[in-house]
């Protein structure tokens, strides 16, 4: 076990249950909770079902940051239900155009030393200051805001060691972007990425958030950054120096694995269609003619971005067949560029001002055009999550982004530097942010909070209440995908679908919708017409991306009551878990071959099989064969499944009547 870590002694300082070995569940006392709109609605209709009369946690804080169009009443109506909800039970609230939580909390709330738990699979990014934040299923931290432990297993703690310095227009993005290149997006299962080393010292807090952040898409638990002098100054130019605790690596800490990285042998790179570990070198992909340019996402919009970016375009222009635009991560941010006279380069070079928020990172407006090339300074590039389903999406650093629009094309900055004579800068840390604070709703008094009555829209509806599993299930097999099945796949975001998030009986409708049409109408059939379970088969990787409980949640209103892949992504694996679907992994790999659409399938004693450990037998009656699967399950996930989930399990420990 890797002791002497930083990870380490925050996790053994908020032990509350098991034993620091690697694979062995733990239990962890959650401090923080954050929550965005497009997860918090549902998180909260089910932190009402626990009967809990305020959150438990030090802080809770509910931003609006992804639902933000307002075409109808459904968003709006989101917001004032969340407005609401914060009002009563205690909670601080982020209103629209306070930008995007994991920026805003970084800035604002995050402490070293603590832990947080986020409705959002990029939470880690507060692990630029410190802290152990994880991404989980809304449920989860519902559970964590009514006081209950998150439990995990404990993972392997890899370092990842920095040495050197980085050239002039390489940054914190191309870091991240190396470790995808090397490790892929499976790299990170099960492991936590602490980052120590001489080069860490190089870098400003946004620069590490940028790296925590984007340890997501290593399929990582968590990211870690040690707190230190960079992270005292940072914290007490946002006002918050009493915030700041020291928190180091031991002189002699081990590590389970040790990854190294020469900052000064690193060049620009850039993540080509459609995976964010489809690395290579900027130069090996110059020439490439770009439609679109986008900076903004929470992985960077920081004033770090957005200062050097804009002291790239000064004098300059956007190239006349490039749409360009800019949506910086918080409020913070935007009065700084404003202040800094910046933001008047981007609008003189051409570009469009977003408002600060997700916006085009999960297809919330500004898609590209049918085939076009977009070049974002983003996570995630997964085919058709930009919003239309054939465009080509790169992820660079903003810098690479800046040049690409000055040039029409894919180009490595370098190169356009030396070509348009642009200089670097080093962007310094303020002596003090303008906080930003003016949209913050703060908890009311509990008195007072008691009497405020929670709003809800028509489109607002209860979660459905499920049954606990069968002793054997009896299905069909609905549907059959291959490897990196991504939540975007099964439960797709955009400006179409997203407002539905609190509403499971529409949004249900739209469950694998671009993957396969016919899903539903099959999915609904052999639930009420045959009586049966939906069986979903799947290959490596299964559900990697974001964290959206939805594609665990849709999939269960339509009947599905197992999934059998090759492996599965930590939070969808856990989110399944939570809503009574069982996640079955194939003993034998090759066993995926061996199914067919339609296929009759029995789970016979599944029940029994789960709390005696045993592997389990699934029968395809349509071939008469047998396979045997395994399942990567804790003693605690398992009483969650008999229960029928996560719900259900908190409802029975306080006696809540189901």
């Amino acid at each position: 076990m890797a002791k002497g870590t930083v990870a380490y002694k925050i996790i053994r300082d908020h032990l509350v249950s098991g034993k620091l070995i690697t694979g062995e569940e733990i239990a962890i006392r959650i401090d923080q909770t954050l929550t965005q709109d497009a997860t918090g609605t549902m998180a909260y209709l089910q932190f009402e079902a626990m009967g809990v009369d305020r959150v438990k946690t030090e802080l809770s804080v509910s931003y609006i940051d992804h639902n933000m169009l307002q075409t109808d009443f459904k968003n709006p109506d989101d917001h004032k239900y969340l407005m609401s909800v914060a009002k009563r039970y205690g909670i601080w609230l982020s209103k629209p155009g306070n930008g995007i939580c994991h920026q805003v909390h970084v800035e604002r709330f995050a402490k070293p030393g603590r832990t947080l738990l986020g409705s959002d699979s990029h939470t880690p990014t507060s692990g630029g200051v410190g802290m152990i934040a994880i991404g989980a299923g809304g449920l989860d931290v519902a559970a964590a805001m009514a006081g209950e432990p998150f439990y995990l297993k404990m993972p392997k703690i890899v370092g990842v060691k920095l040495s050197g310095r980085l050239p002039e227009w390489v940054t914190a993005k191309d870091i991240i972007l190396e470790l995808l290149r090397r490790l892929t997006v499976k790299g990170g299962v099960g492991k936590i990425f602490e980052y120590f080393g001489e080069g860490v010292k190089e870098l400003s807090v946004p620069e590490r958030a940028t790296i925590t952040n984007m340890g997501a898409e290593l399929g990582a638990t968590t990211s870690v950054f040690p707190s230190d002098e960079i992270t005292r100054a940072y914290l007490k130019a946002q006002g918050r120096e009493g915030d700041w605790v020291e928190l180091l690596p031991d002189p002699d800490a081990e590590y389970d694995e040790v990854v190294e990285i020469n900052l000064s042998e690193l060049e620009p790179l850039i993540a080509c269609p459609h995976s964010p570990d489809r690395v290579v070198p900027v130069r090996e992909v110059e020439g490439v003619k770009v439609d679109q340019v986008v900076i903004g996402s929470c992985t960077n919009s920081s004033f770090v971005d957005l200062i050097r970016a804009g002291s790239m375009l000064r004098g300059k222009k956007v190239h006349p067949d490039v749409v360009f635009a800019v949506a910086p991560g918080s409020k913070q941010a935007l009065e700084l560029i404003t202040q800094e006279g910046v933001l008047l380069n981007f609008l003189k070079a051409g570009a469009r001002i977003l408002e600060s928020a997700c916006g085009p990172c999960i297809g919330m407006g500004y898609a590209p055009p049918s085939g076009g090339v977009s070049v974002r300074s983003f996570n995630r590039n997964f085919e058709g999550r930009s919003g239309t389903p054939d465009a080509k999406v790169y992820l660079a650093s903003p810098e690479v982004c800046v040049a690409s629009a000055i040039a029409g094309e894919i180009v490595d900055p370098r190169r356009l530097a030396e070509k348009e004579n642009i200089n670097w800068i080093s962007v310094k840390m303020p002596e003090r942010f303008p906080y930003g604070d003016e949209a913050f709703i703060p908890p009311l008094p509990e008195e007072e909070a008691k009497g405020v009555e929670i709003y809800r829209g028509p489109n607002i509806r209860a979660l459905p209440e499920f049954d606990e599993l069968p002793e054997d299930i009896q299905g069909e097999v609905s549907l059959i995908v291959g490897d990196n099945i991504t939540t975007d796949h099964i439960m797709p975001a955009g400006a179409k679908i997203l407002p539905l998030r609190s509403n499971i009986y529409a949004i249900s409708e739209y469950v694998y919708h671009y993957v396969d049409p016919e899903f539903l109408l099959r999915a609904k059939k052999i639930r009420d017409e045959k009586g049966k379970a939906n069986v979903i088969i799947g290959g490596e990787n299964y559900g990697q991306g974001s964290s959206r409980e939805h594609a665990a949640l849709a999939p269960r209103f339509l009947g599905v009551r197992a999934v059998i892949a090759k492996s599965f992504a930590r939070i969808h694996h856990a989110n399944l878990v939570n809503f009574g679907i069982v996640p079955l992994e194939f003993l034998d790999k090759e066993d995926y071959g061996k199914f067919s659409l339609g296929d009759e399938l029995e789970i016979p004693g599944l029940l029994e099989r789960l709390k005696e450990g045993k592997e389990v037998v699934v029968i395809n009656k349509a071939t008469g064969e047998e396979v045997l699967c395994r399942y990567n399950l804790t003693p605690k996930q398992v009483s969650v499944l008999l229960a029928g989930g996560l719900l259900n399990w908190i409802k029975k420990k306080q006696g809540v009547p189901l």
